[in-house]
């Protein structure tokens, strides 16, 4: 047990305020869930917005529980994945005020229950006995790895002394785990690193060779982790509370509104990038059709890395080492580094290529290994086994449901509709701000017309919240995951009407998503007006005073 005494005494208050935000949280929202361990306090909760992260982007998971055992010391647990943008999006979240043995396990299997029961294929955690046994259990499908970020936190601090009167070991540590392109090549400089530091008999490090497994790149590389370069943060997917949860975040109040704060931050992002995808097109290096498939295709953080890979091919020659059978194999080696060569094999009849270096299975973006092989083939565009959807522009088009009862847990987003809208909206706008900035008449009538707009989508969002509640009314309020999952034991005309309740709730909420969406462009277009009509007042305010002179 975690100190859970101790928990309840620092926390105080916050037991309360948490069971209060729940309901508040789900009078205001019926698609919100959440679900409390019997009177222990523990709770998880998750909402429609989060499950449709899950749909698409569910593929590979972090599960932090780093905020317990740092100096935070907040018994906050996330779920959070990366999406087509490769930014961090939100799963779930749990507070565990008391914990036990079972405490994991109960997390793990409600939050699975939550997401339809669908497993990921790849889970990242902090290296926790609790949580290692609760994933084998309650993940027992999914290839688990633990962060290799924390490892190297936690070996700064039993290595301490090592760091500080060794300037060049953090480097050489880093560039043995990131660097290490094959199993042997690890092997070797680990070995290398243990000698030089007289280091052979460092208990810490025996135990984290021990489990090298689990965390060295080099080793978990055959799983899609979405880890889009070496030296990312675990592909992202751990930094969504960086910046708002904090040694400062000291009570259960100020963590809700930080979480608060970082779900608003991340959303005006991923709606940035999804403008700047639409709108920018990418400049191209090549004058490969595969480049300007690639750009047509992914977002355009994805683009920049297939355009790296795709480019770095000049520098990697393929050279066939053996041609005698319908797949054939090549060696691919960078100018000058033929040490650290990569073998293809390629199967023209099934246009599949397999890397040594499995950066396709790993990161789901093709390596330029293949890539080199593929331009040696003349392979012109890129093969669509070599297009993972969750990196595309269309990731959140018509996903598939891979559970049955998918369907009746999330709500059916118009996202392609809802794409579209917002880029005329925002495109449409901004002849508004052009226009209104030429003059103050103009700025006059262009500011007039937003305002209406403004008001209209008020009304809009007042009319939905309305209609949500009596929806609300309807069902009792009460949408807790057992009634969902008993539903087929409920006569048909029963069935009928909750299905028909849930689909006229998700569709209020979606419809007060992007009622939200427009207000902030409008915001931020008023803001921009504000900052043109202030340039242009000192601009008339310079010319009437030069007149005078």
């Amino acid at each position: 047990m975690h100190d859970s005494i101790n928990k309840q005494i620092n926390m105080g208050a916050g037991v309360r305020y948490v069971y209060d935000y729940m309901k508040r949280m789900h009078d205001a929202n019926p698609s919100f869930f959440h679900a409390f361990q019997g009177d222990s306090g523990n709770v998880f909760w998750t909402d429609a917005a989060f499950l449709a992260n899950y749909t698409n982007f569910g593929d590979t998971v972090r599960i932090d529980t780093s905020y317990r055992a740092n100096r935070i010391k907040l018994p906050f647990v996330t779920f959070t994945g990366i999406n087509h943008h490769a930014q961090p999006v939100l799963f779930g979240c749990g507070l565990l005020l008391n914990e036990s043995e079972n405490t994991f396990i109960w997390l793990l299997q409600t939050w699975l229950q939550a997401m339809s029961g669908r497993s990921p294929v790849s889970v990242t955690t902090d290296l926790d006995r609790l949580v290692q046994m609760a994933v084998a259990q309650v993940l027992p499908e999914a290839r688990h790895r633990f962060c290799r970020w924390s490892l190297f936190s936690q070996t700064h601090e039993k290595l301490a002394h090592v760091f500080q009167t060794n300037p060049t070991f953090d480097i050489e540590f880093k560039n043995c785990i990131n660097g290490a392109s094959t199993v042997e090549e690890f092997e070797s400089c680990w070995a290398t690193i243990l000698d030089r530091y007289f280091l052979m008999d460092n208990e810490w490090l025996q135990s984290v060779y021990r489990i090298r497994d689990q965390w060295i790149p080099v080793y978990v590389r055959e799983v899609f982790f979405g880890e889009l370069s070496p030296g990312e943060h675990n592909g992202g997917t751990s930094l969504f509370f960086d910046g708002f949860v904090s040694n400062t975040t000291s009570t259960i109040q100020l963590l809700i509104k930080q979480y608060e704060k970082a779900i608003s931050s991340w959303q005006e992002k991923e709606l940035k990038e999804d403008f700047d995808t639409s709108n920018a097109a990418p400049v191209l290096k090549t004058p490969s059709p595969m480049e300007k498939q690639a750009a047509n295709l992914y977002t355009r953080r994805i683009f920049i890395k297939f355009q790296e890979e795709l480019v770095e091919t000049l520098a990697n020659p393929a050279t066939m080492i053996d041609g005698s059978t319908t797949v054939t194999s090549y060696r691919v080696a960078k100018f000058g580094e033929e040490l650290k060569a990569h073998t293809v094999r390629f199967n023209a009849f099934e246009m599949k290529a397999t890397c040594t270096c499995r950066m396709f299975e790993f990161s789901g973006i093709i390596c330029r290994h293949a890539l080199s092989v593929f331009r040696t083939k003349n392979v012109l565009t890129l093969p669509s086994g070599y297009i993972l959807k969750r990196w595309t522009k269309n990731a959140k088009i018509d996903g598939d449901l891979s559970a049955s009862d998918s369907a009746t847990m999330l709500p059916n987003y118009d996202r392609e509709s809802v794409t579209t809208r917002r880029n005329n909206l925002y495109q449409e706008a901004m002849k508004y701000v052009e226009e209104g900035a030429k003059s103050i008449h103009s700025f006059n009538m262009a500011m007039g017309a937003l305002q209406e707009a403004s008001k209209r989508v008020a009304a809009v969002m007042s009319k939905n919240t309305g209609a949500m509640q009596d929806t609300s009314a309807a069902d009792g309020g009460n949408l807790e995951m057992q009634a969902i999952e008993n539903q087929s034991a409920a006569p048909l005309s029963k069935e009928e009407k909750e299905k028909k309740i849930q689909e006229l709730t998700a569709e209020l909420e979606c419809a007060n998503q992007k009622s939200e969406v427009y207000r902030k462009i409008l915001l931020a277009l008023f803001k921009d007006m504000e900052d043109q009509k202030l340039t242009l007042s000192v601009k008339v305010q310079n010319a009437r005073l030069t007149l005078k002179e």
